[in-house]
């Protein structure tokens, strides 16, 4: 009896992929942090993964004590000639099949990569709608596939004009064994090291300290709860830095809140805030989605978030947390007040968002699926194998 054919494309298993990620940044936000997190994963998977940053960014700095392969690269502007030349030859030694462009000034660079990949991904993450005279050149002829990391931010892709089959939804993803319920142990700890009183209610929210990320109507929100008797054990944790910190210290003092705020500046390891928090309060105006979400409900916490957004794919109200209308103190305190007086109902909440973290928001998760958008590209009809 002779053999049936041999079909390797349909009896061997995808061979690894070479993928180049690009985010020039200089800070390391949420961004970085999945970019890094799909990395590791992506190299975890089998593949090569390398990342073309800048060598001043923390990106660079952390990508490289994990051992990721970094080549460096500045990018001053979208039209930074020298930069895409750079890049080329990055490229052209690198062989990628997959080109992967993390930031807005990353993805001005596409054009210029275009012929040293085999396909070019672009993710986006903010849920602004694109400048509609160059979102269909920069999301459509210029990259093969687009990664939303929310309904919304598909939605003002699309509503710019981009067609709705060169995007994939990709929400972000979150390390559910590096992020989890604190123990006791680990609470304690944490609690010490900030110097929490015992039997304080401790909120917590991590973000940058600029306006699109509503830190006044937090502090709206806990001079509402101390005016109404409810703030008298109360600490806030403010973990991140900005150009508005000064201005949120000021107006802590105004609203004769100071006391409650703990104003942590740029924490590199946000866990240990987590583990000292009850209850997570994100008051962003616009958001994509919100990592940081994610990593307080793998913690197992609460939140307490703005309805804006892609916020609302993340936080079920009612089950793992409540949203509020953006830009609202006195809704925001509602809700913590509400929290705070059912606890076993806050506790349930909890639990809960650990659970849709680890279903719905893991980071191998949101590796598989841009694995998957890559072989897409590359499987596209009339694409160079």
């Amino acid at each position: 009896m002779t053999s049936p054919p041999h079909h390797p494309s349909q009896l061997e298993p995808n061979p690894p992929l070479r993928v180049a990620g690009v985010d020039p940044e200089h800070g390391f936000a949420g961004g970085e942090t999945q970019v890094l997190g799909l990395t590791l994963e992506l190299l975890h998977m089998g593949h090569r993964a390398e990342l073309i940053c800048d060598p001043a960014g923390r990106l660079y700095e952390r990508a490289r004590r994990e051992g990721v392969v970094c080549y460096p690269l500045r990018i001053r502007n979208s039209v930074d000639l020298p930069a895409a030349i750079r890049l080329r030859a990055i490229l052209r030694r690198g062989r990628y099949d997959i080109v992967h462009f993390h930031t807005a000034h990353a993805h001005a660079m596409a054009p210029y990569a275009r012929g040293f990949a085999r396909a070019l991904v672009v993710t986006r993450r903010m849920d602004f709608r694109p400048n509609r005279v160059f979102a269909p050149l920069l999301f459509g002829r210029a990259v093969d596939g687009v990664a939303a990391i929310s309904r919304g931010v598909a939605d003002s892709i699309a509503a710019a004009g981009v067609a709705r089959e060169r995007i994939a939804i990709i929400r972000s993803g979150v390390d559910c064994e590096r992020f989890h319920c604190a123990t006791v142990a680990e609470r304690k700890s944490a609690r010490a090291a900030f110097e929490i009183p015992s039997g304080a209610l401790v909120l917590g929210t991590v973000g940058m300290l600029e306006p699109r990320k509503g830190h006044r109507y937090l502090l709206e929100a806990i001079s509402h709860l101390v005016r109404d008797g409810k703030g008298a054990n109360l600490v806030c944790l403010v973990a991140g830095d900005g150009g508005l910190r000064a201005e949120l210290e000021r107006d802590a003092q105004a609203l004769g809140i100071a006391r409650q705020l703990r104003f942590l500046g740029r924490v590199d390891d946000v866990r240990n805030v987590l583990a000292a928090t009850d209850i997570f309060v994100f008051p962003s105006l616009h958001e994509g989605l919100g990592v940081a979400i994610l990593e307080a409900a793998a913690s197992g916490l609460p939140v307490v978030a703005s309805d804006t957004g892609g916020i609302g794919e993340v936080v079920e109200h009612g089950i793992t947390g409540l949203l509020v209308p953006p830009a609202d103190g006195k809704a925001i305190a509602r809700a913590i007040a509400q929290l705070v007086e059912a606890p076993e109902r806050s506790a349930a909440m909890g639990r809960a968002a650990r659970a849709r973290a680890q279903r719905d928001f893991a980071i191998t998760t949101m590796a598989a699926r841009t694995a998957e958008l890559y072989r897409t590209c590359l499987d596209a009809p009339g694409r160079k194998s």
